[in-house]
């Protein structure tokens, strides 16, 4: 569904999505990376579980919440992937600034 545009030939970069590593282009959002790469859902709702993922991809709607770098609550779509990152989806409810 999703795909980079034909004149974009970017470097690729190496990411830690879930402990697993994943190539990824250089340069995109973490939530560009999970759409690029089908990878589902960003996050769980706290109460219901229900998945979510990027919606508005400007930081406005929190849906594609992650924890980068070890720091939960990150908005994805804000955050240039960096070779090296270390990316995990956020499942049921998490702790404001800390990390699991």
């Amino acid at each position: 569904m999703f795909r980079l545009l034909s004149d974009c030939r970017s470097e690729m970069v190496n990411i830690e999505l879930d402990a697993e590593s994943v190539a990824v282009p250089a340069g995109i959002s973490v939530a560009a990376a999970m759409l690029y790469l089908g990878a589902g859902a960003t996050r769980e709702t706290p109460v219901s579980r229900s998945p979510r993922t990027a919606f508005c991809m400007m930081g406005l709607c929190f849906e594609c919440l992650m924890e980068i770098d070890g720091r939960p609550n990150q908005r994805a779509c804000q955050v240039i992937v960096t070779a090296g990152m270390r990316v995990k989806r956020q499942l049921g409810i998490r702790d404001h600034g800390q990390s699991s």
